[in-house]
């Protein structure tokens, strides 16, 4: 038998399962998260009196999704070492005996994986493949769900996209829920079913287009406007005329796009993960047990960021209501979970432009950037005229991928603000070349330690006003005695 790390999770779905589990560790320190019925009342209470803290899912996961769900946490970069999945096996085990041990043993050491690309090429295979098996297509007489993001446009186009999938069992969740709550309600939306091939029809302004989801289930729409659209929230009738509903009607669903208003005078482009949502990615925290853990009541915003995005949109005169937009490397999946934080945290919602979760992008390494810069480069082409602050952090590529777009675009770009997250010399050093590099073309890039800082640049640089400092010391403050220090 083996000790457990303190953060050592077991998750056991089966009887058999919850016996070898049972053969192998010292119950001090474990935490264990059971199937309903895997385990009885007894049981539980045997575990926890020698040290183990044990909790039953509010619903089974099923024996077959084992495979499946380790899958998606992997291609999504999970460090598989701190949570144990069991892979069912045929035949029963007899029930475990958990006998006390006076010595317990050093736990065992995880063996050497292969390198980063390799696992990445493997596991991503393996999770495409599951999903390729799980495809939908047109002719099932399952119910379906139109999910449409929020879009964007100009004057004279909106930009529309949307997923076509099987009706999901997806719950509205509260700040009451559970982790494992949280991570059977992650499960269900990465296991949605796509739909391919369902024709989409697009109505608006007494107008039709038609098109059809691809192979992930996305539709995409570039609609044109006869009249000059004003600035504001507009809305798009979709619907699925292939199929019927319970009411035997065709499903449809509304889609909005936002138009900026005539008194923006610049946009802004930010990124998610460790620029407002906090998720210490340079020390391996990965965003996936963090949604497992959380859910959107209970996540909390990068220090500060709610007032100072709230200060940027409304600009120097209060008023400007400057455009957001919101560029991540996050899938689609999580689409709702972003959208329901930034409205829960009063940070200003925008468009959000995430990445399809597939082979073709988890296998290209180069993905990361180049699905920013193309979601950027899509954004300064509807607004050819408009400047834009651009807001990221210095743990991936983000000032590289900003630098690249002012060699693009140097008239597009009016400011960078990049949070500090890696301390390490030789990042800092490069970051340096980067602010002389851009220095040249007239815009600045600004390495913030935080957003006081950030907004401090800001209020001196007429972006937003003066009098808003206060409120992102006082945003800032709060957020302290939640987070830890950056």
């Amino acid at each position: 038998m083996t000790t457990s790390s303190p953060d050592t999770a077991f998750l056991i779905l089966t009887r058999a399962g919850f016996a070898d589990i049972g053969a192998r560790i010292v119950p001090a320190g474990a935490s264990l998260y059971l199937n309903p019925g895997v385990a009885s009342a007894a049981d539980v209470a045997q575990l926890e009196a020698a040290g183990a803290r044990v909790a039953v899912l509010p619903q089974a996961l099923p024996r077959e999704a084992s495979g499946q769900f380790e899958q998606v946490l992997r291609a999504a970069g999970l460090p598989a070492g701190r949570l144990w999945i069991e892979h069912p096996e045929k035949v029963p085990a007899p029930a475990p005996t958990f006998a006390p041990v006076s010595e317990p043993v050093q736990a065992q050491a995880v063996p050497g994986e292969p390198a980063l690309h390799e696992r990445l090429a493997w596991r991503a295979g393996r999770f495409a493949s599951a999903a390729l098996r799980r495809l939908r297509s047109v002719g099932s007489d399952r119910p379906l769900l139109v999910l449409p993001y929020l879009g964007f446009g100009n004057a004279h186009m909106l930009w529309i996209r949307g997923r076509v999938l099987d009706e999901a069992s997806f719950r509205e969740q509260t700040g009451q829920d559970s982790s494992w709550s949280n991570l059977v309600a992650l499960y269900h939306r990465l296991e949605a079913d796509e739909v391919a091939g369902a024709r989409v029809v697009a109505q608006f302004d007494g107008r039709s287009w038609d098109t059809v989801t691809d192979g992930g289930g996305y539709f995409e729409f570039r609609i044109e406007s006869a009249a000059a659209l004003a600035g504001g929230s507009h809305r798009v009738n979709l619907e699925l005329p292939d199929w019927r509903g319970a009411d035997g009607a065709p499903i449809r669903a509304s889609a909005e796009a936002f138009v900026p208003a005539a008194t923006a005078r610049f946009g802004i482009i930010s990124d998610i993960d460790d620029t407002v949502l906090w998720t210490n990615v340079t020390n391996k925290l990965n965003m996936v047990l963090m949604l497992a853990r959380t859910n959107a009541h209970t996540r909390k915003p990068f220090k500060g960021v709610a007032a100072f995005y709230r200060a940027l949109r409304d600009g120097a005169s209060g008023n400007e209501d400057n455009p957001m937009f919101y560029v991540s490397s996050s899938p689609w999946h999580l689409f709702g979970f972003l959208v329901d934080f930034l409205r829960l945290q009063g940070i200003p919602v925008g468009p959000l432009l995430l990445r399809e979760l597939g082979l073709r992008d988890v296998l290209k390494p180069s993905n990361h950037g180049s699905h920013k810069r193309d979601k950027i480069e899509l954004i300064l082409r509807f607004y050819p005229d408009m400047q834009f602050v651009l807001i990221g952090d210095s743990g991936e590529k983000d000032p590289e991928i900003y630098a690249d777009i002012v060699r693009r675009h140097p008239h597009a770009v009016r400011m960078i603000y990049i949070r500090n997250v890696n301390p390490d010399p030789a990042r800092i050093e490069a970051l340096d070349r980067l602010i002389e590099e851009v220095s040249s073309t007239g815009a600045q890039l600004i390495l913030a330690p935080d957003s006081v800082f950030a907004a401090s640049h800001a209020a001196a640089e007429g972006l937003i006003r003066v009098d808003r400092l206060a409120g992102v010391r006082s945003d800032k403050k709060e957020d302290d005695s939640l987070l830890p220090s950056v």
